[in-house]
């Protein structure tokens, strides 16, 4: 088992599927197994109760997202003991390293993907909570969307909002020299599946969330 990542709530482990169930079950094929760890800080009953509902929404969110037709993990097993999601292990290229690599007219045709998986999720009442290229891979000519831990069932246009504010300024960070063109590739996909009226609608929050940062900002160097 190695673990490949540890978050704050999370660590998560790269396994192969035999070796995980026992069984000499679709040999050379790999797993992630993602543990919600303890905290010692918090009170125990609490802290069980709290990882509980976190892992059980986790699922959920990644059951619904499927079904909404969102290219995201499989879910193997939900192991409410130990706290932990056996999910599928998507083998592919990290679409931050991809998109800086590919040419221009693959670059904006990926990030139109982009948009229609966000927007897929987006009709299933779900918010990603962390949407950057980090968390995003493309495998079998698909763009997957993974890392649901912050994830959320929410479909308010605020929620919305925010979730898209998050991928641009990530964009922007990340792929600065093209990321406007990005951007804009990404909220033509996302019209693709959630209509143009939609689009405007969500252009129109991201507009109101950017300016309430500026008020923020200009309250604060007052």
């Amino acid at each position: 088992m190695e673990l490949i990542k540890q978050g704050a709530e999370a660590k998560i482990y790269l396994v192969g599927f035999a070796e995980f169930f026992g069984a000499d079950l679709l040999p050379g094929e790999k797993i992630i197994v993602k543990h919600r760890i303890p905290k010692r800080y918090r009170i125990p009953e609490i802290d069980e109760k709290l990882r509980k509902e976190r892992t059980v929404r986790e699922a959920r969110i990644l059951h619904r997202a499927k079904d909404f037709g969102v290219n995201c993990p499989h879910i193997y097993e939900v192991d409410l003991r130990d706290m932990k999601i056996i999910m599928e292990f998507i083998e592919g290229e990290r679409l931050k390293e991809l998109l800086e690599s590919v040419p221009t007219e693959e670059r904006l045709k990926l990030c139109r993907e982009i948009g229609r998986q966000i927007g897929k999720l987006h009709k299933a009442g779900i918010v990603h909570g962390d949407l950057t290229t980090s968390n995003m891979i493309f495998s079998g000519r698909r763009v997957y969307l993974i890392d649901f831990g912050l994830a959320d069932f929410d479909a308010t246009l605020e929620a919305r909002g925010v979730d898209l504010h998050l991928l641009k300024r990530a964009m922007e960070s990340t792929h600065y020299t093209w990321f406007e063109a990005g951007f804009e590739a990404v909220l033509e996909g996302y019209a693709e599946v959630r209509g143009q009226e939609a689009r405007r609608e969500i252009e129109s929050k991201i507009d109101e969330i950017e300016s309430r940062g500026r008020y923020r900002e200009r309250k604060w160097m007052d």
